[in-house]
């Protein structure tokens, strides 16, 4: 299993008028962690374009289950529970708050696609070696 962790502080206009972090950003703060998580590898997705793949996303889910607000410093930990073996991954993600209360579940699904084309291919060869490591095989 691989997890990471990326720290986003709120800023004042990713909040409504409530004073509640929009639904909408969460998206962008997935991405963000998801991007940084690859980062921490030694691998970047500006890397995975110049090898000709994209990674658009093809399902999201999001569960809120407190509010996050202007000001606080968010923990989003980045899960990925299986090495991917096809042209899919997963990743979940868990938001906390700086008191360290779980405020939302994420699950965001992405594919692994040839750039042009749209093709379904596989994860680049590079960022399949770098990831092996938290994937002991299976007996």
């Amino acid at each position: 299993m691989f997890i990471t962790e990326t720290q986003i502080r709120v800023r004042y206009a990713e909040t409504d008028q409530m004073n509640v972090v929009y639904y909408g950003n969460y998206a962008q703060y997935f991405e963000v962690a998801r991007a940084e998580s690859i980062r921490n590898l030694g691998f970047t997705y500006k890397q995975m374009e110049a090898a000709g793949v994209m990674m658009p996303v093809v399902e999201m889910q999001t569960k809120f289950l407190r509010p996050a607000h202007y000001d606080d410093l968010l923990t989003i930990k980045t899960i990925l529970r299986e090495l991917p073996e096809d042209h899919r991954i997963l990743f979940e993600h868990e938001v906390y708050n700086q008191e360290k209360k779980l405020l939302t579940l994420g699950k965001v699904i992405l594919y692994f696609v040839k750039i042009g084309s749209f093709e379904k291919t596989r994860m680049p060869e590079s960022l399949r070696t770098l990831l092996q490591r938290f994937f002991p095989l299976k007996s």
